[in-house]
């Protein structure tokens, strides 16, 4: 390009005083085709220059090497990748490369950073609205009963705001997903008219072609019962929904490291709720606004819950083995023997495994199982049975879960006593634990071995609030009494009576 002053004197002599191209050119030493472009252009606009790599003869003939060397290692783990270094001694080796290792690194730096912007697209900086939300799980270490365990948490995030909430579940099951939202929605007091979600199996069973998706009955269920507009990252694109992935990291790093004891999930939860929402006392990294005052414009928007919750269940019919005990997710749950070879109804949800009959009346309910191959035994539908076979009682896990107490009991049992206590035990576990039974029989063992109606009795008080009365103290003193006396003096000393009359 011509200097500024040339370009000026070309337009002026051309344009202005109407001289010839070529007598231009010669007076200034150039083409007269140059001349003319500049003469006649008539769009000045800066525009971006082209980017020029200088020829580089040491690295020229090698670089295509390297190249394909990046792209091999950028399939491989982090730790995994040669390093600028390392391909720098392989050139040397394979190629007899006269380069310097600056030259090297020089390059693969600048290298690493041009493929990876090739291979993946930027992202477009969309503008957020509110009442928008985008979901996903995290995952955390956790020490629970001295163990470290790693469980997930769910997060929903608020892009317009900054602001989100999470959850800790033992998994991110179906139910454990449906039960977090559901939480965050009647915490906030809203729904978000729109949620961005990856493609997770608790929501998608399949990806089908022109971006639809064949969505579980569970979620569909829960979308309608809602009323939100749900949308799906693109397979394998998590930057997609690039804000929640940010807030699960976080979350991580502010709220769950290191490690938390865990004694009860659901008072852990509890404490999260706080802890999200102090965190909206600090302004937007770019909004210059407080993260509580733009919340507050996420929740106008949000749309109005629904008059009832959903219920985040499932149902199954699974037929019982011989001993009563149905498989869920490979495990065990016991049910009671009536059922031994039958189908009965399973009410799933993310904390509870429930037995029903056909009317839907509770049989036994169980915590729920996370895991394999793990087995939950409920004893109470099963002591009927065991009171027709009472030997068989010091042979089961039943008994060795029994209290101290109760050990002592059976074991000073009559033959006719154990059925007996069996039964009472069967009856009274329907709707208590043990706690209240055992100081039943603590209470009734104080002036020796009891009868089961008597800790029938005892136990009855107890739960009517009557408890054990205390002796009466009279408030006069009460009139004294003669001796009585007993044996056979007495009738002697009647029988000489009648004999002096």
């Amino acid at each position: 390009m011509l200097a500024v002053a040339e370009i000026n004197y070309i337009r002026h002599e051309a344009n202005i005083k109407d001289n010839n191209y070529s007598e231009i050119a010669k007076r200034l030493g150039r083409d007269h085709r140059t001349v003319k472009k500049y003469a006649e252009q008539e769009d000045f606009s800066p525009e971006p220059k082209e980017r020029q790599d200088r020829p580089s003869p040491v690295m020229d003939p090698v670089k295509h090497i390297v190249d394909e060397w990046i792209l091999e290692d950028f399939k491989q783990k982090r730790k995994f990748r040669r390093t600028a270094k390392r391909i720098w001694d392989q050139l040397k080796e394979e190629f007899d490369f006269k380069g310097s290792d600056r030259t090297v690194r020089n390059y693969v730096s600048k290298r690493k950073k041009e493929l990876i912007n090739e291979a993946t697209q930027a992202a477009l900086p969309l503008e957020s609205k509110a009442g928008t939300a985008q979901v996903d799980f995290g995952e955390a270490p956790f020490k629970y009963q001295g163990e470290e365990i790693t469980l997930p948490y769910l997060v929903l995030s608020f892009p317009y705001s900054n602001a989100f909430y999470f959850q800790v579940f033992p998994s991110q099951n179906r139910e454990c997903f449906l039960e977090g939202l559901k939480r965050i929605f009647h915490h906030i007091g809203g729904v978000p008219k729109t949620i961005r979600f990856d493609n997770l199996s608790a929501a998608v069973k399949k990806v089908l072609p022109n971006g639809e998706r064949q969505l579980t009955d569970e979620f569909q269920n829960f979308v309608l019962h809602y009323g939100f507009e749900y949308e799906f990252c693109n397979p394998n694109s998590g930057n997609e929904k690039g804000h929640v992935e940010a807030m699960v990291k976080y979350v991580r790093n502010n709220y769950l490291l290191p490690s938390l004891h865990v004694l009860d999930l659901d008072q852990l939860n509890k404490q999260l709720w706080d802890k999200a929402e102090h965190d909206r006392d600090r302004k937007h990294y770019q909004k210059e606004i407080f993260i509580s005052q733009l919340f507050e414009e996420d929740n106008k928007a949000c749309l109005v819950l629904p008059s009832k919750e959903y219920s985040c269940v499932r149902y199954e019919t699974v037929k019982a083995d011989k001993y009563g005990y149905i498989k869920v997710e490979k495990n065990l749950y016991s049910t009671s023997p009536r059922y031994a070879l039958s189908k009965v109804l399973v009410k799933i949800s993310y904390n509870k495994i429930e037995i029903l009959t056909d009317n839907h009346e509770l049989v036994v309910s169980h915590s729920r199982l996370y895991g394999q191959y793990r087995k939950s035994m409920k004893w109470q539908p099963y002591l009927h049975l065991m009171a027709k076979r009472p030997l068989a009682l010091k042979y089961t896990s039943f008994y060795e879960q029994l209290p101290t107490e109760w050990k002592t009991y059976f074991n000073s049992c009559t033959t006719s006593e154990r059925p007996e206590a069996l039964r009472l035990l069967a009856t009274i576990l329907k709707e208590y634990d043990f706690n209240r039974v055992t100081e039943a029989l603590t209470i009734a063992s104080e002036h020796g071995h009891p009868s089961v109606d008597s800790i029938k009795q005892v136990f009855y008080q107890l739960i009517n609030g009557r408890g054990i009365r205390a002796d009466i103290q009279p408030k006069t003193s009460l009139p004294t009494m003669p001796k009585a006396e007993r044996g056979l003096q007495h009738y002697d000393q009647l029988l000489k009576g009648a004999e002096l009359n």
